[in-house]
């Protein structure tokens, strides 16, 4: 009897071209937590100064108190400090091997993809390691910057070279997506030259995220998606698989 298991896996096998598109829960599995949702490091809760966490991120904030910014944006990478890509990430990584047109667009800031080693890939959100000046061309890594600090390093940090204030290379609430990756999109959406999309552990809540799944649904290219539980794009999907991210994606491929 034909499963949407065994038909996912048909399809992953016959595709030429595969367009993941991936969040949270997909390095979930390497002990990430997410910031809401199960296992999120704010759940049902405020910062210590009484704001929403997306507020506490936000560009608004950033401006008036950086520290503030600084300090959640340090709790998240210190939750996330030393974790390392996942089966999940490797996976996509051959799949890309094995068929090279195939990309990735993530919401994730967490540079998995990059470690695992895909190479067609979108950080729409950007890249939480990449740190760089405001005031100068200085650019480092969070790890450099430890690195150079023999105490307690102070939030927000300061330029080494010009004095001027740090901060990482990631998309904070109420800014614009970075010109480059969306670029990147908007060319692959107007082609959409794949064969098969597979959405692993996000709630979509971005148009931009939900906006492949929808373009995909009305060209009748297949969608799947990994989620144990209903997002807002289980209603376009051709094969909803219920499951962690990795263990559903070792699957899919070892099994196609």
């Amino acid at each position: 009897m034909t499963t949407p298991l065994s038909s996912a896996q048909q399809l992953i096998k016959s595709a030429k071209s595969v367009l993941f598109i991936t969040g949270a829960g997909l390095s979930a599995d390497s002990g990430l937590p997410t910031y809401r949702g199960v296992g999120g490091l704010y759940e049902g809760q405020r910062t210590d100064e009484g704001y929403a966490i997306e507020t506490a991120l936000s560009a608004s904030m950033f401006r008036r108190h950086p520290e503030i910014t600084w300090k959640y944006l340090w709790q998240i990478g210190s939750a996330c400090y030393q974790a390392k890509f996942n089966q999940g990430h490797a996976i996509i990584a051959d799949i890309e091997k094995n068929k090279p047109n195939t990309w990735v667009l993530t919401q994730n800031i967490d540079g998995f993809h990059h470690q695992a080693g895909s190479k067609n890939l979108i950080e729409i959100h950007g890249r939480a390691e990449r740190l760089y000046c405001l005031d100068c061309d200085f650019q480092s890594t969070a790890e450099q910057l430890l690195a150079n600090y023999q105490q307690t390093i102070s939030l927000p940090p300061h330029c080494p070279q010009c004095g001027g204030l740090i901060r990482p290379d990631v998309v904070l609430f109420e800014e614009m997506l970075p010109e480059k990756a969306l670029s990147q999109l908007y060319q692959l959406l107007d082609t959409m030259p794949f064969d098969v999309v597979v959405v692993v552990g996000t709630s979509a809540q971005f148009p931009y995220i939900q906006q492949p799944v929808v373009i995909a649904k009305q060209l009748g290219i297949p969608v799947i998606e990994i989620n144990p539980i209903d997002s807002e794009l289980s209603r376009l999907a051709s094969y909803h698989l219920r499951g962690g991210a990795a263990e559903m994606l070792t699957t899919l491929w070892e099994m196609a």
